[in-house]
């Protein structure tokens, strides 16, 4: 199934996207579609994909409300935001980090909505600030 979807892109991207179908032999538009798809699903399972917290198990909510990013995954993390800040990042690099930049906030998410749901059920207290 696809939607179609009007987008208005800067000349530069557009132009981009049409220099790279052309080296594939592809149209611009499956270039366009391929590319955004990779860049929202870039590192495995999305959180479209995760069983709602809702549904889980009070053992699977509480490991949830502990989730963290991979260590390997996180200090390569680092690592890229350190070359962006200098302006060292090369254009893999910045895909990458663009990448593993989702990976993180999908974390954080899961967390905080794992959390909530810890709290719901009495099995967290709330945090007083």
């Amino acid at each position: 199934m696809a939607t179609e979807v009007i987008l208005n892109l800067p000349d530069d991207v557009y132009n981009q996207a049409t220099r790279l179908a052309q080296l594939m032999n592809q149209d611009v538009s499956r270039v366009l579609a391929e590319t955004i798809e990779n860049a929202l699903s870039p590192l495995g399972p999305s959180a479209v994909d995760l069983i709602p917290v809702e549904e889980l198990s009070d053992s699977e909510i509480l490991a949830g409300a502990e989730l963290r990013m991979d260590e390997a995954l996180g200090k390569r993390l680092g690592k890229l935001l350190d070359r962006q800040e200098a302006g060292n990042l090369s254009e893999s690099e910045r895909g990458e980090l663009t990448a593993l930049m989702q990976v993180y906030h999908e974390c954080l998410i899961r967390k905080a909505q794992s959390l909530r749901e810890a709290v719901r059920r009495g099995l967290r207290e709330t945090l007083e600030t």
